[in-house]
């Protein structure tokens, strides 16, 4: 094990921009530390979209330059930052290369804000320099159940660890907001148990996510047994809603905005 508490496989790699021109809305720049992802998500989209080859993609790329990569970039630029949005930053090789960490120095420097999405705890080590920025941080959640979370995110941190890292946040005043989804089959039934542990973290703002059947990811799923759920969607939405908490659409118009308003 290596001394930093990781030492899975990994390649380092030289990136030659840092930023890319967001298709999110309310998000100007998408900035992602690593290409490829240990958690092994069967859900995830990111490969197919970025024509890349499934079986290769839980090894993480360490984009090793990143950083300096970003200094140069971000001199003219304003508007906010999405870290994350197609692998996770804080994904286990973040504990030792902590890329991550470097390209929010860098932006807490500039000024700009950033909308972080993750399923890590590991977000609470950079507490100091987001505490200082405008910023909104995204937790996911699929489902709170450990056997569930085994067989369809293998390689990341559990639920439980999760939901303790959003209290924690929560209690030192980081803006953080449950990243609902995507919502599939697998959490028929458990709705209401869900919602009530995200609310017990004492978030305030929640995003659903519905879950997009592209083709490949449909066949995968679909092997599994794995299906959409706008029952449960509708469900945990009349949910949250009845608890007094903010609710949008993940991704949707207005979405980082009213995210954000909270910072």
């Amino acid at each position: 094990m290596n001394r930093d508490g990781w030492d899975g496989p990994y390649m380092v790699v030289e990136c030659r921009k840092a930023l890319s021109p967001s298709r999110l809305p309310g998000i100007d720049y998408a900035l992602n530390p690593y290409s490829g992802c240990s958690h092994g998500c069967v859900y995830c989209y990111a490969p197919e979209v970025t024509h890349s080859d499934w079986k290769g993609w839980r090894i993480p790329r360490v984009r090793q330059n990143i950083a300096t990569r970003l200094s140069k970039e971000i001199g003219p630029l304003n508007g906010v930052i999405g870290i994350g949005t197609s692998t996770d930053p804080y994904q286990y090789a973040e504990k030792r290369f902590e890329l991550t960490r470097q390209c929010l120095e860098v932006i807490s420097h500039k000024g700009m804000s950033v909308n972080i999405m993750t399923k890590s705890d590991l977000f609470l080590r950079d507490s100091d320099l987001l505490s200082g920025m405008r910023h909104a941080i995204g937790v996911t959640i699929t489902h709170i159940d450990d056997a569930v979370s085994k067989r369809t995110e293998p390689g990341a941190p559990l639920p439980s660890v999760r939901l303790s890292a959003m209290k924690d946040a929560v209690d030192n005043g980081l803006a953080v907001y449950g990243l609902i989804g995507p919502i599939m089959s697998t959490v028929k039934g458990s709705e209401e148990s869900i919602v009530e542990a995200v609310i017990s973290t004492g978030v305030t703002a929640v995003c659903l996510d519905r879950l997009n059947m592209r083709p490949l990811l449909g066949e995968r799923l679909q092997r599994m047994g794995i299906s959409t759920s706008d029952d449960s969607v509708n469900r945990m939405r009349s949910l949250f809603v009845a608890a007094g908490l903010d609710v949008a659409d993940a991704f949707g118009e207005g979405w980082h905005e009213q995210l954000l308003s909270r910072a």
